[in-house]
């Protein structure tokens, strides 16, 4: 009998920025490795997130052991609560990970069914075929981890999002002395961050940005309103210890924001040392330059607290001349346009908006291209797998392990869904399982597909046409002139061309005289045919046309 393979499946996170979820399979052991969102790109008009396709766990559900959760980001949490109802198996993660998913769980009323451990540095969890094991890494969200996984083919290297970071604010250091270990009993599969491969050098550390605020805080004649992630505590941590060195209360705003803040502060990953930390309605009434203002919308998500800010529309707080507005974050692809939209506005506003690299509010949580290489040599793996990033950053990946020495023919550059398989001397792709994206729009998960996004497009760029036409039962012929309404499409006082198509339409019905006439689905079909003909021959353009019959 053959032995087992190891197969490694990533069903989002490689070639796109979030969503990152992967795959281990060997024999009848699944684990799965991350659970996240991806913010809609503007082809997806009215879609809140995307998630990834989990049809291959579910009809594999019997062999899936656990999930393991490598930090408290959206990218790697946001999709458990859509994902875990499926699955009777523990989650695992270190303690404000868990924190950060319980507080995603709560809002969904999902917490006390979902079994979730927590999981310290250091600890090895057996799980069928599997043994994994947590340490730490540095990154923008206190106790982040990778995971050493062994498997009966080696040992696999799973890097999470880090960054080699010796002076983190609120965590704990990159773990060179485990990731040398782990290397030094050898590493077979190294799976790297790869969302930093294109920056030269070094990534500062995350104790740069106090410099930053500090100047800010100390300068800023009125109120100071900080956009980041709810679940970035040390940069929330750097916020509210300037603001007490100036002596500023500090309101959170949003809902998100203040729900992670509360439960930073309850497990002691967040410290008030000057007890700074109010509700704004306390706030509200200070001086201007006694106010520090934390908020979420940093991506200009529409209906974010800074979004409704920026666009007048915050039931509590209005954006007047003289605050201060600092995007603490890097923009997201897909996200360029909200983010630049809501600039304007508040610059429009009368704020001063301070954003961009050249502001050094932030820095990036993940490894520049020597952090790349210190992590190649320390780990000395035999394969090399790029993941987390587009795909220039996976290829830039690859490349620049080729240029250590690294075997090309040793380095697998993946893709959503295809599978990865491994022996002990063998490394190879081996087909494709389904990893599409699954929309998430309002209440409603994976029912909205690429045709409702398609006709969505549609229905924007060109608007849609509805002609409503009272037929005869018997005959099929109209028994008077068809009704059209118009929207998106032309002014409303474009009579000349609305009643041009209703004398058209009706026209054609009348001309009618095919025995089929009287089925309204062919009148249907007839009049969107002869409908878009004379729209186009006389706008040049192509509205959604829709027929309603009513038989009398």
């Amino acid at each position: 009998m053959a032995k087992p393979k190891l197969r490694i499946i990533p069903l989002g996170g490689v070639g796109e920025i979030g969503k990152n979820m992967t795959v281990f399979e060997y024999g009848n052991t699944i684990i799965v490795i991350d659970c996240g969102v991806m913010f809609p790109q503007d082809t997806m008009p009215g879609i809140d997130q995307v998630i990834p396709d989990i049809s291959y766990l579910i009809e594999r559900k019997h062999k899936v052991k656990a999930f393991f959760i490598t930090h408290g980001h959206e990218d790697h949490i946001g999709a458990l609560p859509y994902v875990l109802p499926h699955f009777d198996v523990p989650c695992y993660s270190t303690k404000l990970t868990n924190g950060l998913i319980s507080v995603k769980l709560k809002e969904r009323k999902l917490l006390e069914s979902s079994d979730l451990r927590v999981v310290q540095f250091g600890d090895k969890i057996q799980s069928g075929a599997f043994v994994v094991e947590f340490f730490s890494v540095a990154h923008s969200v206190p106790d982040a981890s990778g995971l050493g996984i062994r498997t009966p083919v080696g040992t696999v290297v799973h890097t999470g999002d880090f960054k080699i970071d010796l002076t983190p604010i609120d965590s704990k250091p990159t773990d060179i002395a485990a990731l040398a270990r782990i290397g030094t009993d050898g590493v077979h599969v190294l799976l790297a961050d790869s969302t930093g491969a294109e920056r030269p050098g070094y990534t500062p550390s995350e104790s740069t940005v106090g410099r930053a605020f500090d100047e800010i805080l100390r300068n800023s004649p009125g109120r100071v309103l900080v956009a980041t992630f709810a679940s970035l505590i040390a940069r929330i941590q750097q916020v509210v210890n300037m603001s007490a060195k100036y002596d500023r209360k500090v309101a959170i705003v949003g809902r998100s924001m203040v729900q992670n803040v509360n439960m930073a502060l309850d497990l002691g990953y967040l410290t008030d040392p000057k007890e700074s930390i109010q509700p704004w309605e306390k706030s509200m009434h200070l001086p201007p330059n006694k106010i520090t203002i934390i908020t979420t919308g940093a991506q200009g998500e529409p209906t974010s607290a800074l979004s409704r800010m920026a666009n007048r529309d915050h039931r509590q707080i209005q954006i007047h001349k003289g605050d201060t507005v600092v995007l603490s974050s890097t923009t997201i692809p897909g996200n360029e346009e909200l983010v630049a939209r809501n600039i304007d506005n508040l610059f429009s506003l009368g704020a001063n908006v301070i954003y961009g690299p050249e502001a050094q509010v932030h820095v990036s949580g993940h490894p520049g291209r020597e952090e790349l290489k210190m992590l190649t040599s320390i780990t000395q793996p035999r394969y090399l797998v790029p993941i987390h990033g587009e795909v220039r950053h996976l290829i830039l990946h690859a490349r620049l392990a080729e240029s250590m020495g690294f075997p090309p023919e040793n380095i697998l550059v993946p893709e959503n869904g295809r599978v990865m398989e491994f022996t002990e001397d063998s490394a190879r792709f081996s087909g494709h399982v389904n990893a599409d994206n699954i929309f998430v729009d309002g209440l409603g998960v994976g029912n909205i597909g690429d045709v409702v996004l398609r006709d969505r497009k549609h229905l924007s760029q060109d608007g849609v046409l509805i002609a409503v036409m009272s037929i005869d039962r018997r005959s099929g012929r109209p028994t008077g002139r068809p009704d059209i309404v118009s929207r998106g499409f032309v002014e409303e006082d474009a009579e000349e061309i609305i009643e041009g198509a209703r004398e058209q339409l009706y026209r054609s019905l009348q001309h009618s005289n095919n025995k089929t006439t009287t089925e309204p689905m062919y009148v249907q079909n007839k009049a969107r045919d002869t409908l878009q003909k004379y729209l186009y021959q006389k706008t040049k353009r192509r509205p959604m046309v829709l027929g309603i019959v009513v038989e009398v």
